[in-house]
């Protein structure tokens, strides 16, 4: 007992100092700002160093503040959160009150290589539009992207140039988007991608792989690097809903019935099927998860 009491302390201790330091960080610090030094904090609170630098490693990992070798600590940017779902990275920025910024780096024709022209259900060579763009917020470079549509469905897609938005152009051409699939996955930037994205330090990024498909079927393939320092996924989950009409199962449909020796089992209601998709489990280098949705 006396020993459960004693974490029970030693745990409020933690929380006191970390609470005290999220408090500073959204009343009185901005981004960039040092907090005080781990030594500073052990003689405020008159607790041992080690339980000063769980606290700070605690908002360390969720992203609030960020250590920077030699330096110290400091208050991160702000992560923002994009929901998984079809809207324009331009709608998305301006909602949370940020400027959005297009680098387009190259667009032309080209002919579609065999992962391209299988992500998009054509043949290899056939021609593809071909995006290369670094999309920002308020000036900081976000994520980096290459999208693929294909030619034969948007032939005038490039025609008054890059477009700032390819699903509003689409939507324009008769080819809104309708849903989605997103294949995430963790791994370190290229020293291009680095440089493009200006990571100075950690080289961690989230890539994205997305097939977007419109009536018409598949209309755009991408992929994107995204900083993970000011992005985060949030995908919204709901309880499973039954089917509208339950399957029977396979066996039941295969095999010949008796009548005469039906039982209540054969009654009984299939699993419902459900559209959900998993939660995300934590990303690790070369681990992956797909989801539904997305935005472009």
């Amino acid at each position: 007992m006396e020993h459960e009491l004693q974490d029970a302390h030693a745990a409020h201790k933690y929380l006191t100092v970390r609470d005290h330091l999220a408090r500073m960080v959204a009343q009185e610090l901005s981004v960039g700002d040092a907090i005080p030094s781990e030594r500073a904090l052990t003689q405020q609170f008159g607790l041992s160093r080690m339980t000063v630098r769980q606290a700070v490693d605690a908002l360390v990992t969720e992203g609030v503040l960020v250590r920077e070798q030699g330096r110290g600590t400091f208050v991160a940017p702000q992560r923002m959160d994009f929901e998984m779902r079809l809207t324009t990275f331009g709608e998305e920025m301006r909602r949370r009150g940020l400027e959005p910024g297009t680098e387009i780096l190259a667009a032309r024709t080209v002919g579609a290589t065999p992962d391209v022209a299988a992500a998009l259900e054509i043949e290899p060579d056939d021609e593809v539009h071909f995006l290369y763009r670094v999309r920002s917020a308020d000036d900081v470079p976000i994520c980096i992207e290459q999208a693929w549509i294909p030619a034969s469905l948007a032939p005038a897609l490039f025609d008054d140039g890059a477009p700032t938005s390819v699903y509003e152009r689409l939507r324009e051409q008769g080819l809104a988007p309708e849903w989605g699939e997103d294949t995430l996955s963790a791994g370190d930037a290229t020293d291009a991608e680095a440089g493009l994205l200006g990571l100075t330090r950690s080289r961690a990024v989230l890539r994205a792989e997305r097939r977007t498909y419109a009536a018409a079927g598949a209309v755009m393939f991408s992929r994107a690097c995204y900083r993970p320092d000011r992005y985060t996924v949030w995908v919204p989950l709901r309880a499973p809903r039954p089917a509208l009409v339950p399957r029977r199962r396979a066996a039941d449909e295969a095999a010949p019935h008796d009548d005469a020796h039906h039982d209540d089992r054969d009654a009984q209601p299939a699993p419902a099927e459900t559209d959900d998709q998993p939660a995300p489990a934590p990303l690790a280098p070369g681990a992956a998860v797909t989801t539904g949705g997305g935005r472009r």
